[in-house]
């Protein structure tokens, strides 16, 4: 009887140990699966940058994804291996990130010679935002939402807007703030400036270096907070090139993913053999 007990024991802990893979591999077979039907569809290489707090395996620990490294040579490499004619759909959902992955993936969008659109199913924050802007067309649910490009500079624990550290100087005046607040205002004014000027390359091709311009200020200046929602009608008002509303599948998909564990990569897209390089003309 104890034996049958004990070997009950091993068997329920061996399930529950491989449950949690069992099952992320059968998400992961049906995500790409939907992925596959949404390229024949479309016509689009689709590529996937879902972040979002998840259940976590067995006890549901949960963490947080956002724009890394990771991600950037993950989507790089996606690009890379699609064939310059083929069109390119990448589909986002991020509160953003670090800014350096956000921009490499950015410029690789920007320069890829075909069609680009990226879908925003829920919200595209921050450094979300900044990929969305390399796209020829935004996607977007009637919910959906964008967000600022404000730099957010870290002072310890905390993080500060770059346009509010610039106010803090201006109001109060260069004598009467510390000389650690006057580089970290230094910082501010130069990560403004960069931010505003990967917008406007990103922009002027397609909307003009003018308008283009007036877009990164908007976006980059502090005129709403870092998480301020900018919805599908304010983006077009803005002269961003949105179109409201997304396929069907793509909602099929987003029920896909809340159940991956820590170790799912958050870039996904089918292979393709690496596409060769357009020759350099001399």
């Amino acid at each position: 009887m104890i034996d049958i007990i004990g070997l009950m024991f091993w068997i329920l802990l061996f399930i529950t140990m491989l449950w949690p893979q069992i099952q992320l591999r059968n998400i992961k077979a049906a995500r790409l699966n939907l992925i596959r039907q949404l390229e024949r569809k479309l016509g689009f290489r689709i590529i996937t940058m879902i972040h979002r707090q998840e259940r976590i395996g067995f006890f549901n620990i949960p963490i947080y994804r956002y724009i890394d490294i990771e991600d950037s040579e993950a989507v790089l490499r996606a690009i890379r291996t699609t064939p310059p004619d083929k069109p390119i759909a990448l589909i986002i959902h991020t509160p953003g990130g670090l800014v350096l992955a956000a921009s490499q993936i950015a410029d690789a969008l920007n320069r890829h010679p075909a069609k680009k659109i990226v879908i925003v199913p829920h919200y595209a924050m921050s450094g979300g935002t900044l990929i969305a802007l390399a796209a020829d067309e935004i996607w977007m649910d009637p919910n959906a939402v964008l967000g600022p490009l404000d730099p957010q500079l870290n002072k310890g624990s905390i993080a500060y807007p770059a346009p509010s550290i610039l106010r803090v100087v201006r109001e109060k005046g260069v004598k009467d703030v510390s000389d650690e607040f006057l580089i970290l205002a230094d910082l501010a004014e130069k990560s403004i400036k960069q931010t505003k000027n990967i917008v406007i390359n990103l922009l002027k091709d397609n909307l003009g270096e003018d308008k283009a311009r007036e877009i990164a200020e908007t976006l980059t200046e502090g005129k709403w907070t870092h998480d301020y929602p900018i919805t599908a009608e304010e983006a077009l008002k803005m002269g961003l090139p949105v179109k409201i509303g997304i396929p069907e599948e793509i909602y099929e998909l987003m029920e896909l993913y809340p159940q991956a564990q820590v170790r799912r990569p958050g870039v996904e897209y089918i292979p393709y053999p690496t596409a060769p390089m357009p020759r350099q003309r001399k």
